[in-house]
């Protein structure tokens, strides 16, 4: 996506999540890697980052592949790794591919590798120190297509600022990971993965996201295997008027698909969100309401297991620095069908292993940057 203005001031990124066995322990360990591309245009001999002081006060804007990995828990791990442009392969016809050494993203499979031991002596970074790699086989099994909002007309007239696409929201993933030291096994039924794609010249603020497709339903007390939720986004931009408190959302159950974009204006969805930051924990709540449906969405994650994601935007910017993100959430769920204007239950479900990211904006300084 990055070309015409994106490529001077753009990203696009293909973000990957799923669960592994600790082949000593037997333990899980939810895991997440990422291809973000920046500014092709404004590429140079060595990766530009927006981070140095000197590019912060001259306003130069970075450019290069970041490939990012690490893991969640009370041991959460994020690691980056930066590629000069004329070091990457891109091509974005599809199926895609991306490649750079070691490291490669598909349709069908992610590989790479990343070590870094000076993190604390190169803030630009914006990591930790540590190690790991990896090999897995990619099968996105059901996708969430936002729709008109990422349609062609749209992407084409660069309406928005951020766009998704969902093309995993139920992934599984096969292979093997190497972390510290440490190896886990990936296997398709256990992996519970998630795949998508964001794209645009900026973020979103306040920026929600949560899914899962380990789901348990407490009605029957069966596992739902063909079931998987999605919701994303916060405050989008359109031609830049923002449109306040505006979620996607999706839900696939057992089969049948309920649909809670607000793009969709024929759907009259109406969303309400909170985010709750607590001694230890965070919580969402999310209800969603269309014509056809009702969904109500509750979801607690320990801050032990989650970390800081860190981004820095096409315009050098670095706003969000308490972008809580974590992979082993867990909540309830419960979907309802509208009959003659009555609410009729359909599941009131269990989740685990959930997807979740809360954040806004740091307050810009006066010149226009962020605050470290």
């Amino acid at each position: 996506m990055l070309h015409g203005p994106l490529s001077h001031q753009g990203y696009d990124w293909w973000w990957h999540s799923l669960t592994a066995r600790n082949e000593r322990t037997g333990e899980e360990t939810p895991f997440f890697f990422e291809y973000y591309l920046c500014n092709p245009a404004l590429a140079e001999e060595m990766p530009v980052f927006g981070q140095l002081e000197e590019n912060r006060r001259t306003g130069k804007r970075p450019s290069y592949l970041m490939v990012k990995a690490g893991c969640w828990g009370e041991n959460h791990l994020q690691l980056h790794r930066f590629f000069a442009w004329k070091d990457v392969s891109v091509n974005p016809e599809v199926p895609y591919r991306i490649e750079t050494d070691d490291c490669l993203a598909s349709e069908t499979r992610i590989q790479g590798s990343i070590t870094v031991s000076e993190a604390q002596l190169h803030p630009e970074w914006m990591c930790d120190n540590g190690s790991i790699s990896w090999d897995l086989e990619v099968d996105k099994q059901i996708a969430f297509n936002v729709g008109y909002g990422a349609s062609k007309p749209l992407r084409d007239a660069e309406a928005f600022a951020m766009y998704w696409h969902a093309e995993g929201m139920k992934t599984a993933y096969k292979g093997t990971i190497l972390c510290n030291k440490e190896k886990y096994i990936v296997t398709p039924e256990n992996s519970y993965g998630y795949a998508d794609k964001n794209w645009g010249r900026d973020f979103t603020s306040p920026w929600v996201w949560l899914s899962s497709n380990c789901l348990t339903s407490k009605l029957s007390g069966k596992k739902l295997e063909n079931s998987v939720f999605d919701i994303g986004g916060g405050r989008p931009k359109i031609y830049f008027v923002p449109l306040n408190r505006r979620l996607l959302g999706a839900f696939y159950y057992e089969g049948k698909e309920y649909d809670f974009n607000f793009s969709h204006f024929w759907l009259n969805v109406k969303t309400d969100f909170s985010f709750e930051e607590k001694e230890e924990t965070v919580e969402w709540y999310v209800r969603q309401e269309s014509i056809h449906a009702v969904m109500e969405t509750r979801v607690s994650c320990n801050k032990k297991d989650m970390l800081f994601v860190n981004y820095e935007a096409p315009d050098g910017r670095k706003l969000h620095n308490r972008l809580w993100n974590g992979g082993n959430g867990t909540g309830r769920i419960r979907i309802y069908d509208k009959h003659h204007g009555e609410l009729v239950l359909v599941d009131d479900m269990e989740a685990t292993h959930i997807g979740c990211e809360y954040g806004e904006y740091d307050e810009e300084l006066n010149d226009g940057r962020s605050k470290n």
